[in-house]
């Protein structure tokens, strides 16, 4: 038991990232139970017929794999480009972009790949990658035995291998991975741009989690206002955040994370967890 709630407390502990992984790990567990529920019920097929029979599926897919090794590949990358994400982009911002990823990936293997089926992650984590590096290119990961390599030269050498994976026996999990990168470059174009192509998703996320949400009011409940409650900010301060935001992220580009004083580190840390 205690080790059940020990579980419990590291999740409720963690950030977004790590309860993302915390529930594929938990759903590779339970898919464990019954492989063939996962195939019949869950993963993505790329007949049309079952698809409508089962649209859930272009969802479901990417929260099952099919082996250990595959998830483990999968969330070891997760979890350390997926926390460098939110760095630089929003909490919500990293759900749609790998929910996004998710469902780009999925349709591209319903249109391009005509047999077997689709299980993993990766097309939500292709998203995430090349979205990171469509927006800090020449950011570096420092690697202990060959040092520092650009973000972009990262997310081109797996853009590269999926390429050359479509005649193997993965096509249909790489035609999945192109999917997800090209939706994560062109919501970061449009991020650029000034549009929000997530927004949607945002609003549609909201306002499932509102239908679960419990209010529990007694009518005859004193209802104290707090008059300490923290505005909005106005739409100049926002403006203003951003261009600071920007501003640090342009440093960046050219000289590198480790350039950053301390003061706009934290800055840019805490414009990652809004």
């Amino acid at each position: 038991m205690n080790v059940v709630n020990e579980i419990k407390q590291a999740y409720y502990k963690a950030n977004t990232v790590e309860k993302v992984i915390y529930i594929q790990v938990a759903l590779f567990l339970l898919g464990l139970i019954s492989q063939s529920f996962i195939e019949n019920w869950l993963a993505l097929k790329p007949t049309l017929a079952v698809f409508i029979s089962q649209p859930w599926t272009l969802i479901t897919y990417g929260f099952f794999h099919g082996n250990f090794i595959q998830l483990l590949f999968n969330l070891i990358f997760l979890f350390y480009i997926g926390n460098l994400f939110i760095n630089f982009f929003t909490v919500k911002q990293f759900l749609s972009y790998f929910i996004l990823g998710i469902i780009s990936g999925g349709i591209a293997f319903l249109v391009l790949h005509p047999k077997g089926y689709l299980v993993g992650s990766s097309a939500g984590i292709m998203a995430v990658l090349v979205g990171l590096a469509t927006k800090i290119p020449t950011y570096e990961i420092r690697f202990n035995l060959i040092g520092g390599v650009k973000l972009w030269i990262i997310a081109a050498i797996y853009v590269g291998v999926s390429l050359v994976g479509l005649d193997g026996l993965n096509s249909g999990g790489n035609i999945a991975h192109l999917g997800g990168a090209i939706l994560g470059f062109l919501y970061t174009k449009q991020l650029q741009g000034g549009s929000d192509i997530g927004r949607f998703f945002e609003k549609f996320m909201n306002s499932i989690v509102s239908v679960f949400k419990l209010k529990k009011q007694n009518p005859l409940k004193t209802v104290h206002k707090n008059k300490n409650i923290k505005r909005k900010p106005t739409h100049k301060e926002q403006n203003v955040h951003q261009q600071k935001i920007d501003g640090i992220l342009d440093k960046i580009s050219k000289s590198g994370y480790e350039s950053l004083t301390k003061a706009e580190k934290d800055f840019l840390f805490k414009a990652g967890k809004k």
